[in-house]
C-alpha cells in the first residue's frame, strides 16, 4: 500500500482505517471540495497532520488555518468545524483514549 495511492471522492470525504489495535486508529482522510462547513465532534482524542492541500478549521472559537505538513490536535470532545478545504487534501489522523494509553 502506498498512501498517496488514492481516488479522490465525488463529495465529503473518504476515511479510510490504515491500522488499528486497541484504542489506536491510524486513518487516511481524502478530501473533496466542501459543499458546507462540516461537524466533528469524536470520543477519542484526534492527532492529525495535513500531507497535501490546504484547510480550515474552526475549534475554540477561533479560526486554524492549515496547509501541507502542519499538524493539529483535537482533544476528545471538542466540536470542530471543517469549514473549508482544497479537493484532493490528503490527511493522517491518530485516533487514541488516552486513558488505555501508556
Amino acid at each position: 500500500m502506498n498512501l498517496f495511492d488514492f481516488v479522490i471522492p465525488q463529495k465529503g470525504e473518504r476515511f479510510e482505517t490504515l491500522h488499528k489495535r486497541g484504542s489506536l486508529e491510524i486513518i487516511r482522510i481524502v478530501s473533496a471540495s466542501l459543499d458546507e462547513p462540516k461537524e466533528f465532534c469524536d470520543d477519542k482524542d484526534e492527532w492529525v497532520v495535513l500531507l497535501q492541500g490546504d484547510a480550515k478549521l474552526a475549534m475554540d472559537g477561533e479560526e486554524k488555518v492549515l496547509k501541507a505538513g502542519d499538524i493539529l490536535y483535537i482533544p476528545a470532545h471538542t466540536p470542530h468545524t471543517l469549514t473549508s478545504v482544497t479537493k484532493g487534501a490528503l490527511w493522517l489522523a491518530v485516533h487514541y483514549d488516552p486513558k488505555k494509553c501508556g
